[in-house]
């Protein structure tokens, strides 16, 4: 019997190709694995796709709500943000489907995974990394990287390689923008995206929503009810998180937010521009940061922002399973204990407007914030205190003062 390598497939021109050229070149049975983390209709008529093209066999993993519990809700919790903009979509789910990948291998017996990810960018890292610390066993083939086999570096290319194999397929060589897709966002780059001096296209571009400039001229008042960091609830109404998500999708595109424009230092060295659309993560974010401000207190805030950002440099280069990432984790969950209650905001042309915030374990005391005196905090309380914190500026003060005067 012949060997068996895991194809990460999507369907697309490029996985679609890498069949023939697996059974070409290697003489695998070739077994396609399509991770289903909220793609859309980007899975339709994969099974034909595939079989036509060489594949022995096709599996679709359906693990959206697996993506959303134990990877994008961790990274909402952090507050994951890469380089202040990028919400991690592509970057969250790279590991789950490394961990699928491994696991269907398992299944099948399989001496191989191979993945269509480019060598310029960031997901061959993110794939690799997640396959060596899950079997470092199995062997990786990363077509784009085999200069000795691989001579396709066009669309129109690999499309006349699939002819010659004879496979007729319904790709064109037009160009368009490169996308990746799950529920937590869609990414977009290339065409006029490539050169930074350009605005993009945005009618041409946008797929979840709209513009700010072409949103409702009225607002959009929304609720959302978190415990213990996670959302549990929209509007009042208990639904699981990726359902929240896909609600949030349809609300905050309408509302025309959630839409980035980046230029991001890639792991392996360069910069790239893309943007990404991401409307309901960036609500979900923002009112998870919400709720964070009234409850957490100073100190223990102000180390998560540092936490926050190495979690996201950790996820954005593909060290999900680590030690490093359990531990971030492990400090993160402690913080979330009473990160409990309900967010209101308005989502008005883009922007994200606090209406309103409400929790049992809120640490704002009116009695003590309040302007008028409260029972709480006695006014001349801060004279000493002044003094005591003040007291290094003013031994400084007096000894340069000394000095000057010599």
């Amino acid at each position: 019997m012949k060997e068996k390598v895991i194809l990460a497939y999507s369907g697309g021109l490029d996985t679609t190709a890498i069949i023939p050229w697996l059974k070409e070149n290697y003489d695998y049975e070739v077994v396609c694995c399509c991770i289903d983390v909220g793609q859309g209709n980007e899975l339709d008529g994969l099974e034909e796709r595939a079989k036509l093209s060489g594949a022995a066999k096709l599996y679709i993993e359906h693990i959206t709500d697996e993506f959303v519990d134990e990877y994008v809700i961790p990274c909402v919790k952090a507050g994951a943000v890469y380089e202040n903009k990028y919400l991690l979509g592509t970057s969250m789910a790279r590991p789950v489907i490394a961990k699928k990948l491994v696991e269907i291998a398992r299944k099948e017996g399989a001496c191989a995974i191979c993945h269509g990810a480019t060598g310029k960018g960031n997901d061959q890292v993110r794939f690799e990394l997640g396959i060596k610390a899950l079997a470092p066993d199995l062997k990786i083939i990363a077509p784009w990287r085999c200069n000795d086999t691989w001579k396709m570096q066009s669309r129109e290319e690999e499309i006349a390689y699939c002819k010659a194999h004879g496979i007729d397929l319904p790709f064109d060589a037009s160009h368009s923008y490169s996308r990746d897709r799950n529920l937590w966002h869609i990414s977009h780059e290339g065409l006029e995206l490539e050169d930074p001096a350009n605005a993009p296209n945005y009618d041409h571009l946008l797929v979840l929503g709209v513009t700010p400039e072409k949103a409702p001229e009225e607002g959009e008042t929304i609720s959302l009810t978190f415990k213990e960091g996670a959302p549990v609830a929209l509007n009042g109404e208990e639904m699981k998180a990726s359902k929240i998500i896909e609600k949030l999708n349809e609300i905050g595109g309408r509302n025309g937010i959630g839409i980035v424009d980046i230029v991001e230092n890639r792991v392996v060295g360069m910069k790239s521009r893309g943007v990404y659309e991401t409307p309901g993560g960036t609500i979900l974010m923002e009112a998870h940061t919400q709720l964070e401000e009234l409850i957490l207190d100073r100190d223990t805030l102000a180390y998560k922002k540092g936490v926050g950002d190495k979690f996201a440099d950790v996820v954005y280069e593909g060290k999900w399973f680590t030690p490093l990432r359990e531990a971030l984790q492990a400090f993160v969950e402690s913080t979330q204990k009473y990160v409990t209650g309900e967010v209101k905001v308005k989502l008005y042309k883009g922007n994200i407007i606090k209406q309103g915030t409400i929790s049992p374990y809120s640490l704002y005391n009116e009695s003590i914030a309040s302007f008028t005196t409260g029972e709480l905090y006695d006014h001349h309380d801060a004279e000493g205190f002044i003094n005591l914190f003040g007291l290094s500026l003013k031994v400084r003060a007096m000894m340069m003062e000394a000095n000057r005067e010599k």
